[in-house]
């Protein structure tokens, strides 16, 4: 699934995300709403990790869904 389509149905998506990530908070996916560049600061944040390694997660989510 690219990146358009799970911002299209971010809705059904952010369980998946909060499961993944579960340091993220449903106020934080209700800011995200499905854009990629606010998920990858919002792990890097909650985490602490490098945006390179951020970045990464999010692609293998990506490729999952």
């Amino acid at each position: 699934m690219n990146w358009d389509r799970i911002e299209g149905n971010w809705k059904q998506v952010k369980g998946e995300a909060i499961a993944q990530w579960g340091k993220l908070t449903d106020d934080d996916v209700d800011v995200i709403n499905g854009r990629r560049e606010q998920l990858v600061g919002k792990i890097q944040e909650r985490y602490g990790i490098a945006k390179d390694e951020a970045e990464k997660q999010v692609r293998d989510f990506e490729q999952k869904y």
